[in-house]
């Protein structure tokens, strides 16, 4: 790759834009979970398993769509992604039962997956110079926070004038739209010393190798602090939160419900993570990944164990969310791009899928825990203290991998 390749290219605009619509909409989910239970009469766990199911079915489908894109090309992987996708959002429009949402949460799981990081962060990669690459991972996450910013207090918004089914349905015909701008993304294919490698052969060396393994183990908590988060962080924030002065300066900005804060809060840690993001990736170019995701999950835990220690305040939320949102997707690039340097672009997207695999049996267990357990004990603190101890782990597991290229010519 030229080393003159800008740093925005159209791939990385696209690219962007697909995100950020893909991630406005998952990001929103967390919002219809009391509409929903309160409508059909449902325990809180129906509609937290419907996400959680949601969430394995993107990690399943991460390296199916990442081999499917390395197969038949990456525009065509994106399309199957999105068509999946609005299926799944039109036909959990109509759903009525428990069992319905969860099935169809399947699709919307695999939707994700065609439409988000593995397959797009795969094409960015390879678009990108070496120089540039690992700014330009961060720059496409941050466009999932963007999407996050928006995508929760959208979905606030429109439920205040129309159903949750009109809402999946704008949402559905919203991801076909990025479809649209897919011509413009077009990226070169890896290096000729990866195109003699076959799939076979780097998995093998990825599975062979501890540090895959530590990578792996590591993205688990990441995925379950971010989904249980995304999930249930609204509810929480409703039931949990002391009230709000109606003379503050929350109420002043139409923040005048622990609801409405609970939305807002989902916003602002995508907002906060735009900027965490951007400055991870920066960092990237010149630190040692390992020991930035370390950092980050350290900061994770101490943040989550002081916010459930404390009195839950509007105040605390506000700076739990700007702390967290910091921390929140900046492990993405560090991860994506610590897989391509030690394992190369040519299956950067299938190699990253099976490591975000690892990222999504975390968001099920989270989403999931975080249903039963507050039906079982009436509030979120346990789950919340199992989030700490996992955030902990992945601090201390990414501390002995092996940071160094294993193919023949450095990615």
């Amino acid at each position: 790759m030229d080393q003159k390749t800008p740093l925005m290219t159209p791939v990385l605009i696209v690219g962007c834009i697909i995100i950020l619509v893909s991630f406005a909409i998952r990001a929103s989910f967390g919002v219809f979970q009391i509409p929903i239970a309160d409508e059909f009469g449902w325990a809180r766990a129906e509609f937290s398993l419907a996400i959680a199911i949601q969430n394995l079915a993107w990690g399943i489908g991460q390296p199916i769509f990442g081999a499917i894109a390395e197969k038949i090309g990456d525009r065509k992987a994106i399309i199957m992604g999105a068509l999946i996708y609005a299926a799944g959002l039109v036909l959990s429009s109509f759903a009525v039962t428990p069992g319905a949402h969860q099935l169809y949460e399947i699709l919307v799981g695999f939707g994700i997956a065609g439409t988000g990081f593995g397959v797009i962060l795969a094409v960015v990669g390879r678009a990108s110079s070496d120089e540039n690459r690992s700014m330009s991972l961060a720059i496409a996450t941050a466009a999932g926070s963007a999407g996050q910013v928006f995508g929760a207090p959208m979905a606030e918004w429109m439920l205040g004038f129309m159903t949750w089914q009109s809402t999946f349905l704008i949402f559905a015909a919203a991801i076909l739209t990025v479809l649209l701008m897919l011509p413009l993304m077009r990226a070169p294919v890896a290096s000729k010393a990866e195109l003699e490698e076959s799939m076979g052969e780097i998995l093998r060396k990825a599975f062979r190798d501890p540090s895959y393994t530590l990578i792996f183990l590591g993205f688990f908590s990441c995925g379950y602090q971010l989904a249980f988060i995304t999930a249930h962080f609204p509810a929480m924030i409703t039931e949990m939160c002391g009230a709000i002065d109606p003379s503050g300066t929350l109420a002043s900005v139409g923040v005048s419900t622990t609801s409405t804060l609970g939305a807002v809060a989902i916003s602002l840690i995508g907002l906060a993570n735009i900027g965490g993001t951007l400055f991870a990736g920066y960092l990237g170019k010149t630190y040692s990944k390992k020991y930035l995701l370390a950092g980050i999950y350290t900061g994770r835990t101490i943040a989550a164990a002081l916010f459930i220690m404390m009195p839950i305040t509007p105040t605390s939320v506000i700076i739990f969310s700007i702390v967290m949102g910091s921390l929140w997707l900046a492990t993405v690039p560090l991860t994506s791009g610590l897989v391509a340097h030690i394992y190369g672009l040519r299956y950067m997207g299938t190699l990253y899928g099976i490591v975000f695999f690892s990222h999504q049996l975390g968001s099920f267990l989270g989403v999931w825990l975080g249903g039963r357990m507050y039906d079982a004990f009436g509030d979120y603190t346990m789950v919340w203290w199992i989030g700490v101890g996992v955030g902990a782990f992945s601090a201390i597991v990414h501390l002995p991998i092996r940071e160094r290229s294993l193919t023949a010519t450095p990615a």
